[in-house]
Order: structure tokens, then sequence, then C-alpha cells
């Protein structure tokens, strides 16, 4: 297998041996990057010149014995991180050209555990969005069917880790946005406890629902990188002070006796057959390793994303505020007053999907309103926490699908923004109440499109779901499939 297909656990024991250089490692992926990003698009930002010099210190480390749980292992980030001196663009012409002036917290302990930095991944402009469609600049593409959708707004984080072009990404997930393109794109992608992991320059969309998480070709990478990116950040007040698990213990822990809750709403009319058939095959791998299924029920599972689409946008437009042309980014220099400065800045920067969701939640939050939108919205959010706990307190673990079908063919939905949100309605529910949610490869579509199986447990027991989508991972081998449609790839399933 070629070394821009490994796992961060084979490629550390081959560095940590000398048997492989950091150095080698780099030029494997930006090899590969070089024969398929033409086709996938991954990326918006590549820094060669600066993965080079990070790869060249890292092999300084190795022959000193001085290790780390990434040194040497090339990672994309998401670019909705702050990372200093590199462009950080959130997908949006009014940041084209931002070079912040400080790494977010993720990014400096990742840099801390050894990893390589290989550029910023594309995404849905300020995380808006379902397919990447919305990205400013490029459209990823789905690495097992490039006409297809890699989905969002994730989506070049986990293209770029399915296509080979990094060995693990960091994205975001406000509404799904880590979990659904993993799903699309047959890796695994978990979104953590809200205030598992600092949201310190994460440049923000709706602040009580984002959440950053890892995106990865096995479970035990998975567990690893939430390792490294976890902890408590005191410039972070959201950030939660509690102890970091040992993730790695949990992978190989075991569903006997684990209690796996159906949501019933879940299982309803427009759940594509195949997706579901695929989850059902995981669900009985898991019977079959002991555990234990149950029927549970999420009665506001129908009110969900209304209340999401209102409470999000509410929040985007409150933190989109700051981009007005004033202090940095985008300014449009032919107006001549302060008013018209602003409006021509925002129309010109902003595309459409970013101004319907800023419209929507000026609206909802707007005098005479606030109590029929956004008040409602929240009390809704309460009524959905309430039926986690519940469904909690007679199971372990969720079990589902991640979306309602595979990923559908890039300019299908891009005019048709009401089908566009319901494609989410399976994991806009766990960032309203907060929780941890996973996506593990279950199976794929006849045409070929990868499918994945949603777990979701309990505030901060990511252990369970650790361990959970570590049998289904072992029983199936899925992780080991190569999108056989990209150059050079040989793969298939």
């Amino acid at each position: 297998m070629e070394l821009h297909n490994r796992t961060i656990h084979e490629l550390g024991e081959l560095l940590a041996s000398r048997q492989v250089s950091a150095v080698e490692l780099l030029r494997s992926v930006l090899d590969r990057i070089e024969a398929v990003e033409g086709t996938v698009q991954a990326y918006l930002t590549l820094d060669r010149e600066g993965a080079r010099r990070q790869a060249e210190a890292a092999d300084h480390h190795l022959a000193k014995g001085e290790g780390g749980p990434l040194r040497g292992i090339p990672i994309s980030l998401k670019d909705v991180l702050c990372t200093k001196g590199l462009r950080t663009t959130c997908g949006s012409r009014i940041l084209e050209n931002f070079l912040p002036p400080y790494d977010a917290t993720v990014v400096e302990k990742i840099k801390a555990a050894g990893a390589v930095i290989l550029g910023k991944a594309s995404m849905d402009e300020f995380a808006m969005g379902s397919s990447n469609e919305n990205c400013a600049f490029s459209v990823p593409r789905n690495p097992w069917n490039p006409a297809c959708i890699c989905g969002g707004s994730s989506g070049g984080s986990a293209a770029s880790v399915a296509a080979g072009e990094a060995v693990a990404s960091i994205g975001s997930d406000t509404g799904g946005s880590i979990r659904q393109p993993a799903s699309h794109c047959g890796v695994v992608g978990l979104k953590p406890t809200y205030g598992r992991v600092s949201r310190y320059g994460l440049v923000a969309y709706a602040s009580s629902l984002d959440q950053m998480g890892p995106i990865t070709r096995s479970v035990a990478d998975n567990a690893l990188l939430l390792q490294v990116m976890a902890g408590y950040d005191r410039r972070d007040s959201t950030s939660v002070n509690q102890p970091v698990p040992a993730y790695g213990a949990a992978v190989e822990a075991g569903v006997k006796g684990l209690r796996l809750g159906l949501p019933k709403e879940y299982f309803a009319k427009g759940l594509d057959p195949a997706v579901e058939a695929a989850v059902r095959q995981g669900i009985e791998l898991l019977q079959t390793a002991g555990a234990e299924i149950v029927t549970v029920a999420l009665p506001h599972t129908d009110y969900c994303v209304a209340a999401y689409y209102i409470i999000a946008s509410a929040e985007a437009s409150s933190n989109l505020a700051r981009f007005d042309g004033v202090r940095y980014g985008l300014r449009d220099q032919e107006a001549d007053t302060l008013q018209g400065m602003y409006s021509a800045t925002r129309s010109q920067g902003f595309g459409d999907e970013v101004k319907r969701r800023i419209i929507i939640g000026t609206y909802a939050l707007s005098s005479g309103y606030y109590d029929a939108y956004y008040k409602k919205a929240s009390q809704v959010r309460t009524m959905i926490v309430d039926d986690y706990q519940q469904a909690f307190a007679a199971c372990d673990v969720l079990v589902s699908a991640v979306a309602p079908t595979p990923a559908w063919r890039l300019g299908e939905k891009v005019d048709d923004p009401l089908s566009m949100y319901l494609s989410d309605i399976l994991t806009i529910s766990t960032n309203l109440a907060g929780l941890p949610g996973m996506s593990v490869p279950c199976g794929f579509s006849p045409t070929g499109l990868p499918i994945g199986l949603q777990l979701q447990a309990a505030p901060f027991q990511e252990e369970r779901l650790f361990a959970v989508a570590r049998v289904v991972e072992r029983e199936l081998g899925l992780n080991l499939n190569q999108p056989a449609g990209l150059p050079g790839s040989g793969g298939g399933r």
C-alpha cells in the first residue's frame, strides 16, 4: 500500500523505526495531490514549502528519538481554522486574502504533537451548506465519483482524506458538517461533545453549535487525534474543564453488554433503501458481537430542522456582523458613504447562502418576532435535549444512518435550499443537544457510493462511540477500501 493511503498508527511505527522519513512521507502525499487534486479540488490553499520545512524538522526530532503522537504526519485543516501567516478564507470572498496573526488552539496542539500542516481544505462559505457547493472559490468532488458532492460543510477535509491527499484532517461540525461528508466519502468522522475541544481560533458560524473534530481513515486514528485536540482552554469560555480520558484504550473495548438504541423516527419514510440496508447490516453485526438492541423514541425530531435553522441563522447574523470592511477582509473602494461601504462590501463579499441565513437570522431576532421565532426555537431545543435524556436512560448509544441518501450529483439540489436543509435531518439534533456523534463506514450504494453509520452518545461519552465504531470497522473492513475512480488509485471495493 502506498504511504499516502496508510493510517496514522501505521505511519507512526514506520517513522519511529526510521523505515520511512517524514520527508519521504510528505513527498508521497504531495505526489498524490499532484496526481488527483485537479479532479478532487480538496484544497483552497496548499503550503508545499511550509510543509517541507515542517517535515524536515520532524525528521530532525525523530533522529534524536523525540517522537510525538503526530510527528511527521501530514494533515489538512478546514479553512475555518485560524493559522498564523497562512491564508484563512472560510470559503468566502470577504476573507479571500486574510492572514490570521495567530493559530487556533487546535492548530497549536497538533503542531506541538508534531503534525505537518499541508494546507487549508475547501468548505462551504462560513460552514453554511451540506454539499460544499457554496464555496466561493472551488467545489470539491467526491473521490468515489467526481460527478457527485463530497458533502459539507467540511467537504474538502473529508475528500482530502478519502483521496489520499492527507493522512487525516480537522473539520468543524455545526449541524452534521463532519459526519455527513465523512459518510459520503467513506471515512471516519467525529463531532465531539460541545466544550470538549476548544473553539478559540475557529471562525464562528453558530457559537452554541460549532465544534471541531477529527476526520481519519480508521477509528483508532480518530481516537488518537481527538486525544491531541481535546482539553480545557481558558481562552474559550465554552470549553469544559474536565479530564480527558485515554481514548485509545476504549477502541478495543467491544460492545458486549452495551444497549444500542434505534430511534424509530430515524427509520421512517424517506430513508433510501440502500442506506437502510447498510445501516441494518451494521446493526446486525453489533448485535452478533454482543450488543443489546432496543427501540427508543426522539418524538420532537420533526421540529429539529426548523429549530436548528432559526437558531443557527440567528447566531450567524450576529457573528457575521463583524465582517464590515472596516477592520480586515474585503472592502469596497468606490462607496462614498460609510453606510454605502458597509452595504457594498457585504453584498460583494458574501454568497447567496450566507446572505439567506443572515436575513433569516436577523428577521428571527428582530423586534416583534423574537418571541415567535428565536425564543420558540430555543424552547424546542430544550425539548430535544429532554428527548435525548430519556433515550439514554434506556440505552448507551444511539445508532442510525448519517444521511437519508448517499451523495447526490453536483448541482442536483443547489437551487432547492429546503431539500438541501432536509438532508441534515438525522444530524442536526446532535448539535442542538451538544452531544458527541460519529460516522463510520458501513456499506455502499448500488452505484458504489459510501454510506455511513451514525453513532450518538451522552455528553463526554466519546469512548463508547469509539468502541462501537471499531466493531463495525473490524467486521466490515471498509476503511481499507480506496476510491477506484481517481488516477493511480487502483483500489475499489
